[in-house]
Order: C-alpha cells, then structure tokens, then sequence
C-alpha cells in the first residue's frame, strides 16, 4: 500500500509545484506589463487571460489574440483524462467568453474561430498567420531541382494528431531504388513518443534535424523536394489554415496536406501539391512517390505555391489590418 501510494503523492506534488510555478510567471508577467507603461497590450496565450483582465481593471487598451480553439483543443489532449475533457472545454470556453467580452479588441486568425465570438459585441479582426515573403527563401532563388535530396520534410510538433505514425509508415513503402527519406524537424510530443516510433518499420529510412531555429528552417526546406503537413481529422485542424502549409509553399516545395475542404481551397486553386487521407500511409505513399518520380511536375507545382504566397498568402498583405486596429484604438475608436 506504500509503495502504491508515493506516485500518488508524487504527481500531487508536482501539480502544485507546476501550478505555483504558473501562478508566479503570470504575477511577473503583470508586473513587467504595468511597468511598460504602454499605449496597447497585445496577447495571445490563454494562460495570460487573466494578466489582460488585471490590465483592463487599470483602463488600459489590451487585445488578446486567439490562435486556436482552445476549448475544442482540450478535446484531443493527451494529458487530460478522456471522461474530463468534455468538462473541461465548456469551463474554459464559458471563462474565456467571459474574459474576451471585457477585452479592447479580439485578432483571431481564422473565420471559423471569429464566428465563437461574433456575438459579444467586441472588435474582431480576422488577421491570418501567413509567412514573411522571403523569410525562407532567398528573394525568388532556390535550390536547383537537381541538387536537393530525395527527401520529404515534416517542420513543426511531431505528435500521433500530426500522423507522425502514419509519414513513418509511408516513407517505408516507397520503393528502395528511390532511396527516400523522411526529415523531421521539431521536437516530440509527449517526449516518450520518440521512443515508440524508433520501433516502427520506416524508421531507418528517417533523418531527425531536432529543432531548428529560423535559419535552420529555412536551410532543411532547400534540400527536399516536398514538405508534409498531414494532421488528423479534428475542429482544431479541420476548420483552420495551417501556417506550416503556406511555409512550404514559400520555400518553394510542393505539399502533401491532408485532404480537408478548407485546405483543398488553397492546394486545388494554387495547384501547389496533392492532397491525401492523412490517416492512410499507402495514399501518402503514392503522393511522396509521384512527386519524387516526378521532378518537373513538383517544382512546377513548388513554383505555382511560391507564386500563390507572393500575391495572396503572405504577412505583408496581413500586417496592414493589425496596424489598422492599432491606429484605431490610439485614437480612442475602441475602448
């Protein structure tokens, strides 16, 4: 019964730790604020709701930028017990309507997410998280087709949502005189999960490039010849534009992205990729196989998605509506 029993107490103590960790970080985080003394406060994680409510008591113009669906996101954590999810979302979801109906004004990146909050009468600006230009690209050169890899990349969290199972099993079908590989970049989530995937079949045939700063990024997305972003079905995903897609297109690869109707908007008009069952390794399969047969046609289509980012999916065209609600508050249009 002892032995049982120290776990218990265990992870009792490191909650509370966590916690009283948290709590000190958000009290700093105020105070630094309040001593910046500035015109507008700007945020965008949940876990600082509670700094923009403390900076809104004090009659300052504060922002919150939402990102995600957080209480939808609550629903596919792994860490939280699957009978408490369901609870847990309509808590957080009931707090954060409360918060945001105090807030100056909401930025939210996409029209499915704005729709939550349509109905408490606050400013929202939809303002989508879109590249920089030549952020990852040296102005419109890139790598010459020949000279890059015979790779695919996965850029970002590497967990089972973002079918890391799934891109292992793929890149082990394709045929050995390919001699393809699979380059992950990003770290694992939870960190055990690297362990269980290094099991898999396909795992010889990966390259792990660790987390990679900007420069990194930009460098591993000149030697592939395509760029994976295949999440699991799930509200989070489904309804929402993945920044790591219109990177890709940036650098100039084609995608394989998971065939979801907001995503086959931007693949099937720009003609910048092959859209695929995210959860089926042989359809990957077929996509990575084409693409890596198929030299011409993917950096055709790597071109057509570079050029689709240049006139409509990048942060230059973005940036303008953020500085646009920033004005508008300075000059009292929003309380």
């Amino acid at each position: 019964m002892r032995i049982r029993a120290v776990p218990r107490i265990v992870r009792r103590s490191e909650t509370r730790a966590k916690l009283e960790r948290m709590l000190r970080t958000t009290w700093a985080i105020y105070r630094a604020a309040v001593q910046e003394r500035a015109d507008v406060y700007h945020f965008h994680d949940v876990e600082l709701v509670p700094v923009g409510m403390l900076l809104r008591l004090r009659r300052h113009r504060v922002v919150y930028d939402i990102h995600e669906d957080y209480p939808r996101e609550i629903l596919s954590k792994y860490y939280v017990p699957v009978w408490l999810r369901p609870l847990l979302a309509r808590v957080v979801e009931k707090i954060e309507n409360l918060a945001v109906s105090r807030f100056s004004a909401l930025v939210i990146t996409t029209p499915h997410i704005a729709e939550r909050f349509r109905h408490l009468d606050r400013p929202v600006f939809i303002v989508q998280n879109f590249p920089i230009l030549n952020e990852l690209v040296d102005g419109t050169r890139t790598t010459p087709w020949q000279r890059r890899e015979a790779a695919v990349i996965y850029v970002g969290n590497i967990t089972i949502m973002r079918c890391i199972r799934e891109m292992i099993a793929a890149i082990e079908l394709l045929p050995e005189d390919l001699s393809a590989e699979l380059h992950l970049a990003g770290t694992y989530s939870p960190p055990g999960l690297r362990n269980d995937v290094a099991n898999l079949r396909g795992w010889k045939r990966v390259r792990e490039l660790g987390f990679l700063d900007r420069q990194g990024v930009k460098q591993a997305l000149q030697r592939v010849k395509a760029g994976l972003v295949l999440f699991r079905p799930g509200l989070n995903y489904t309804n929402a534009y993945p920044n790591k897609m219109f990177e890709y297109m940036a650098a100039g690869i084609p995608v394989v992205a998971s065939d979801f109707p907001l995503w086959r908007e931007v693949v099937n008009k720009s003609g910048c990729g092959i859209l695929v069952d995210p959860l089926d390794p042989r359809a990957i399969a077929t996509a990575m196989a084409h693409l890596l047969h198929n030299p011409q046609k993917a950096e055709e289509m790597g071109q057509r998605g570079r050029r689709a980012v240049e006139e409509l999916y990048n942060w230059e065209s973005e940036k303008r509506k953020l500085l646009t609600l920033y004005e508008q508050l300075l000059s009292g249009g929003y309380s």
